[in-house]
């Protein structure tokens, strides 16, 4: 059946290419743009890292990212060696991508990298829920979310290569290294043994590949452990009286803006004043305050945990509402192979050189 399906894909497919390349509004009016990889990365990791819409675009981008990887690396750990991590002596043992692909060049070269192609290929890939020929909203998130999911666990693979002392598949807190430099960007105050502990699912005291994940990105584990973890955390954290519970000021002044912002992903600070914010930041507190005694607790912050702290669904619905909006023509809520194939920088917007597109959207937030 699944065959047959992807042979009816391919069909019609190749029908509609024809007509669109006899058609007066044809593809090949659509300028040819030149396609960018990112290329800024840092040993210094997000607490959230957007992937490309393609998954050829997100492996071209690993290889590049995985040496760069390699010489931030051996720069940190040998800096003695050569203030130049590009002349390193181990980094000379390792292969160069370029050496066999110039991915830049393999993306701009339209008989090796066409965006009509690679969205006729990856449409039926997309439209599995149900298979009916149009890909919606939730289709297109469960898409993203499954490149995000995957970007993200070869970053976690990679970084337990690098804690993984003793190199028994497991890391201990003893072998994991809590960052010590502000360069690398982190809040020191996350790597503590608790924050280890709540991650250690089984409870043997150390953790595999995916407690380890849970470890580095909180905000996507299900072991409920994290949550009251992350709870405690912005209690700690907004506690600036600190006796162990945050008032109505301390929630209103951090923690309602990250619910709101959530909640209206085009909110907009300066629309909104102190005093008209007031009332629906006392509804929700209210909410929250379980036991009303004018406090919120780390356990009543738990139903909000998801909003102070999104997860990659968040970030993988956001894109697909804003592919949706832009691609979605005849404004039905979904799309069809057509709309794809006549809005293919939609789907690559976040990585084509908007300098040469004057009236190009560029939405690299969306990465």
């Amino acid at each position: 059946m699944a065959k047959a399906l992807i042979f009816v894909y391919i069909v019609v497919a190749a029908v509609l290419l024809l007509f669109l390349s006899h058609s007066p509004r044809t593809f090949s009016g659509h300028r040819h743009r030149r396609l960018k990889l990112r290329s800024n990365y840092t040993l210094a990791p997000s607490r959230h890292h957007a992937v490309p819409f393609d998954p050829l675009v997100a492996e071209l981008e690993r290889h590049r990212e995985d040496k760069e990887w390699e010489k931030q690396l051996i720069h940190q750990k040998h800096p003695e060696l050569d203030p130049d991590p590009d002349s390193a002596p181990a980094h000379e043992s390792q292969p160069e991508w370029e050496d066999f692909m110039d991915a830049e060049d393999y993306l701009n070269d339209e008989d090796k990298f066409n965006v009509t192609n690679r969205l006729i290929l990856l449409f039926p890939k997309i439209d599995v829920d149900p298979a009916d020929w149009f890909v919606t909203e939730h289709e297109l998130t469960q898409w993203n979310l499954y490149q995000a999911q995957r970007e993200v666990l070869h970053r976690t693979q990679r970084e337990m290569e690098l804690h993984d002392k003793n190199h028994d598949g497991f890391v201990s807190f003893s072998e994991y290294d809590p960052p010590n430099n502000e360069s690398f960007g982190y809040d020191i105050g996350w790597w503590k043994e608790e924050h280890f502990n709540a991650s250690d699912a089984d409870g043997d005291g150390v953790l595999n590949l995916t407690e380890f994940n849970d470890f580095l990105h909180p905000a996507d584990s299900k072991n409920p452990k994290l949550h009251q973890w992350l709870c405690k955390e912005e209690v700690r954290e907004r506690d600036t009286d600190r006796d162990g519970k945050v008032n109505f000021k301390e929630f209103f002044h951090g923690l309602f803006d990250l619910v709101r912002n959530y909640d209206e992903e085009s909110h907009n600070d300066s629309n909104h004043s102190d005093n008209s914010m007031d009332a629906p930041a006392r509804v929700l507190f209210g909410q929250l305050d379980k036991d009303g005694d004018g406090y919120l607790s780390d356990a009543e912050l738990l139903p909000i945990i998801g909003k102070l702290h999104p997860s990659e669904h968040y970030y993988a619905k956001q894109q697909a509402d804003y592919i949706i909006s832009q691609a979605d023509e005849d404004k039905d809520g979904r799309l069809t192979l057509t709309e794809m194939i006549e809005n293919p920088y939609v789907f690559y917007s976040a990585i084509f050189n908007d300098d040469e597109d004057d009236d190009g959207d560029y939405h690299d937030e969306f990465r």
